[in-house]
């Protein structure tokens, strides 16, 4: 009679029979074999208060070592847990970064080009962006293409030759012949756009979508037929921001329609569906929502490889919303995250040698990868004494800036913190587990393709802090220098 207090439904699940058995849970991928013991570490060191930058330390020797007490610092490392593959670290090289370049003497160029793109004698930068047409950071707004030509047979890029387009076959020169190439436009023709201007946003009007999908075409096949592969193209650089420089607004709407509707299938039909296309292109503070607006359409995701973003907006506090890129790599996994852009803004050029300088660099670097980023691209490789050049007086911090009266360059610590990723972790890296026991030591680590383990751990407290880099019941003692960053090379 208990029969008549089951619910129906329950009641009718019973009736039908015995219930299926449960699948098993898929079984966790099998780990890696690695052994710690008898393994040495190359240690590098940036410091402030001394004159370490990227120095080679002592060769440390892993020694068996029991579980560590609560008390004990750790950094800990499993080598056998992989997770996101890199595909590089770069800059952009920008027209205000090319017209710097181009002021400098010989000797200088060339110590510039090896100081990023060399990976023995420089940090071996092995990603690159540049910008469709003019940005904030050129020395004034122009377009590719004559007002009204909505065929764009007036397209040429002409005013790239000059200064752009050398320093770009340079450094891919410099960087051994393969330098991946990502392109953004700030805005389309003004004649495009309602409010018939570059600057101050505005949108692209309806009736030009497939003249300025077709633009990107333009650009990508003339650069390759001027010896530039073009690697992948974001949509729009900051697509929610009306700046006073160029800029255009696309909701996340117009956005997915726009690469669904136009940009996605003309690329396929030109040809070049194998160029890597970048979604968002802005900050970490909206990128769920726009992530997933973009990839909830099943016409738009097949044509994205990635989601964009800078760290603008996002700069305040510690957190900085990493959890934001969590969220999107949990609900997309298959699509790769990408740090686009992030610089310090407010140029002063007597606070080049400001240490909070690299350590923002070095905080966001560690979370962002932590957080699945497989790329990330800081913005102006070079910059002139001013912070420039730029047209509307938005003067940025470079990691190199050229000192043009005196020929000079001066290399903040941005550089050498940068430099301690790009240098040690190489495309193809996978990143490996890597755990602090202190937030004051903050930590990532890759397993590069030639087997070496690069560890990066950040001390930015005001006092120097012993530890213990622990991995599979093996360890070696580390003294660590406040405010440093080191990394090791584990072979």
């Amino acid at each position: 009679m208990l029969h008549k207090f089951l619910p129906a439904a329950l009641l009718a699940a019973l009736s039908a029979g015995p219930l299926p058995a449960q699948r098993p849970a898929a079984a966790p991928p099998t780990p890696k074999q690695y052994s710690a013991a008898g393994r040495t570490t190359q240690v590098y060191v940036t410091a402030a208060g001394t004159t370490q930058r990227l120095a080679p330390g002592p060769v440390l020797t892993f020694q068996p070592t029991p579980q560590p007490l609560e008390t004990q610092v750790c950094v800990f490392l499993d080598p056998t847990r992989t997770f996101q593959t890199l595909l590089g670290i770069g800059g952009a090289l920008t027209d205000a970064s090319a017209e710097t370049y181009a002021k400098l003497p010989p000797a200088q160029q060339q110590e510039f080009m090896r100081a990023y793109y060399s990976p023995t004698q420089g940090i071996g930068y092995s990603l690159a962006r540049t910008n469709i047409a003019s940005c904030d950071f050129s020395s004034a707004p122009y377009s590719y293409v004559q007002d009204g030509d909505k065929h764009l047979k007036s397209f040429s890029v002409k005013h790239d030759e000059q200064y752009r387009i050398p320093m770009l076959k340079q450094a891919v020169a410099a960087a051994g012949g393969k330098l991946p190439l990502f392109v953004s436009p700030w805005s389309p023709p003004a004649w495009m756009k309602d409010n018939q201007s570059l600057l101050k946003g505005g949108k692209l009007l309806p009736e030009y979508r497939q003249a300025w999908a077709d633009h990107y075409v333009k650009f990508i096949r003339e650069y390759e037929r001027q010896g530039l592969p073009i690697w992948g193209l974001s949509v729009q650089n900051e697509p929610m921001a009306k700046q006073r420089w160029e800029s255009c607004i696309f909701t996340a709407e117009e956005e997915r329609d726009f690469i669904r509707d136009y940009l996605g299938p003309t690329l396929k039909k030109s040809g070049l569906a194998t160029r890597k296309l970048i979604a968002w292109d802005h900050n970490r503070d909206q990128v769920f929502q726009r992530a997933s607006t973009i990839l909830n359409d099943p016409q738009t995701a097949q044509y994205v490889w990635g989601i964009g973003y800078h760290w603008y907006e996002t700069w305040t506090g510690s957190g900085m919303l990493f959890d934001n890129l969590r969220r999107v790599h949990e609900a997309y996994p298959a699509t790769n995250l990408i740090f686009t852009e992030g610089c310090i803004e407010k140029f002063d050029l007597s606070k080049v040698s400001d240490w909070q300088l690299g350590e923002k660099y070095g905080y966001s670097m560690i979370n962002d990868f932590n957080a699945g980023t497989v790329g990330w691209t800081d913005w102006n490789v070079l910059l002139d004494e001013k912070g420039g050049p730029n047209h509307v007086g938005n003067f940025c911090f470079a990691p190199v800036i050229a000192d043009t009266r005196s020929g000079q360059l001066i290399y903040t610590n941005i550089y050498y913190y940068i430099g301690h990723f790009s240098k040690f972790i190489r495309p193809g890296a996978k990143r490996i587990s890597s755990s602090s026991n202190r937030d004051f030591l903050s930590t990532t680590a890759f397993l590069n393709p030639d087997g070496k383990v690069a560890v990066v751990v950040m001390n930015n407290s005001d006092k120097a802090q012993d530890f213990q880099l622990w991995m599979q019941g093996q360890a070696v003692p580390v003294a660590s220098q406040a405010h440093s960053i080191m990394t090791f090379v584990i072979n």
